[in-house]
């Protein structure tokens, strides 16, 4: 970090400016965040108890799953705690992790989308070579390669964004620790480290979702091919949900981060971050048991256990 360096605080605003939506703002967040918490526990518990859903595309999901309790723990809590308490105080140490958790789980879930959408693509394009070819050792490599790209990109940002100097003003206009808002703060020059970092963004992020177009460029020109109309749907089907998810994440995310912070806006910025770092990953479980019925088998299976288990 940079020696010149002299806030040792910054103040976060929190999800609203207006004192009379700090209640019902706090009320709406914590049952988002509650119902993200167990309904993304819920998957995870689905998929390791249900041997039915021992496969790859559900151990894509069940690590999806944990990605996005943490993604929504990460920021939510100590949002929620700066509103009730009115106080948006956060280390500069506190907010330099914060950042560096909270980009790198969300470059890992990035990274492991793409891996879900090449699962789905040999899925369909190479049936008979699928159970070869995605084994456990396989899958469980995939899933560390998108944690390790993660946490190397967020390293790369985290250090991009704090070797800055922040000597005043030390009010972050988002309710996390977020890069755009806080390269704003900087009171010097930040141009070079804007650049830099949209580079390097647009060239990772983009690559990756390039890699997620062409899985799904091969899935229809699979699905074109199919003389059956059910078997094009089942094939759809089970695209629908990771197809959703990536609509949602990238659609939000885009927005926020492959722009310069110059152009940032505090109000847009908040409502991007609310949808990609909030409700999309709290709604990921709704959207994959929503068309899912091995899915809401194993769910059902799970509560009605639960309730006996209570009862008894």
């Amino acid at each position: 970090m940079s020696n010149q360096t002299t806030v040792t605080q910054f103040i976060l605003r929190g999800f609203s400016d207006v004192p009379k939506l700090k209640f019902a703002m706090i009320f709406f967040f914590f049952f988002v965040y509650m119902f993200g918490l167990l309904g993304n526990i819920s998957i995870v518990t689905a998929v390791i108890t249900e041997s039915r859903l021992h496969s790859p595309m559900y151990f894509f999901l069940k690590n999806l799953s944990f990605l996005d309790m943490c993604y929504i723990s990460v920021t939510i809590p100590k949002a929620l705690i700066i509103s009730f308490m009115d106080t948006g105080v956060i280390s500069y140490f506190e907010c330099v992790a914060q950042l560096y958790i909270f980009v790198t789980l969300c470059a890992t879930e990035c990274f492991l989308l793409t891996a879900m959408a090449y699962d789905r693509c040999l899925a369909i394009l190479k049936p008979l070579l699928y159970g070869i070819t995605m084994s456990h050792k396989f899958c469980s490599e995939l899933v560390a390669m998108a944690w390790v790209c993660g946490a190397i990109y967020s390293a790369f940002h985290t250090f991009n964004t704090f070797s800055l100097s922040f000597c005043g003003p030390n009010v972050i206009e988002h309710f996390f620790c977020d890069i755009p808002p806080i390269m704003r703060l900087s009171c010097t020059n930040y141009h070079i480290n804007e650049v830099v970092g949209f580079s390097f963004s647009s060239c990772i992020i983009m690559s990756s979702f390039a890699l997620t177009v062409l899985s799904y460029v091969g899935i229809i020109s699979a699905m074109v091919q199919m003389p059956s109309v059910d078997g094009r749907w089942k094939a759809f089907s089970t695209c629908t949900s990771h197809l959703t998810t990536v609509f949602l994440f990238y659609g939000t995310g885009v927005f926020t981060y492959l722009r310069p912070a110059s152009q940032y806006s505090p109000i847009q910025g908040r409502l991007a971050s609310i949808f990609y770092s909030i409700i999309t990953p709290s709604l990921n479980p709704v959207v994959y048991c929503l068309r899912n019925k091995d899915m809401k088998i194993a769910l059902q299976k799970l509560y009605c256990q639960r309730k006996r288990y209570i009862r008894e």
